[in-house]
């Protein structure tokens, strides 16, 4: 599940995702539509960005965690800033990934929030 107020970065990881196995199951355009949509979803993955309309995604994460707390959600954000990592660390993100991401990247990051 995609959690971005923007469509390019929808596109970007369409692009970047296609032939690896990997499909985008549902696309968020906030924090509020993302927890909303969790349960129906049920998502392996979330990917969530942080600024955006509303409810900011480190909120939002931190909800959908603590109602379901195997989710595993990876930050894609511009704000890479030491107390961003650590609030996101803090409430159990499974990763954090720089705007602009790279495939490479991208891909190993998903890897290791899917790991048990």
């Amino acid at each position: 599940m995609v959690v971005d107020d923007s469509r390019l970065v929808k596109v970007q990881l369409e692009d970047t995702l296609q032939g690896t196995g990997y499909e985008i199951a549902a696309y968020c355009r906030s924090g509020e539509d993302a927890i909303a949509q969790y349960d129906a979803v049920m998502p392996d993955l979330v990917t969530m960005d942080i600024i955006m309309q509303g409810m900011d995604g480190l909120d939002a994460a931190e909800i959908i965690l603590k109602q379901h707390p195997d989710a595993r959600i990876v930050i894609i954000s511009s704000l890479a800033y030491k107390d961003t990592f650590d609030r996101a660390k803090t409430i159990g993100t499974r990763g954090f990934i720089d705007k602009p991401f790279h495939r490479e990247q991208l891909l190993s990051v998903f890897e290791q929030a899917l790991q048990p």
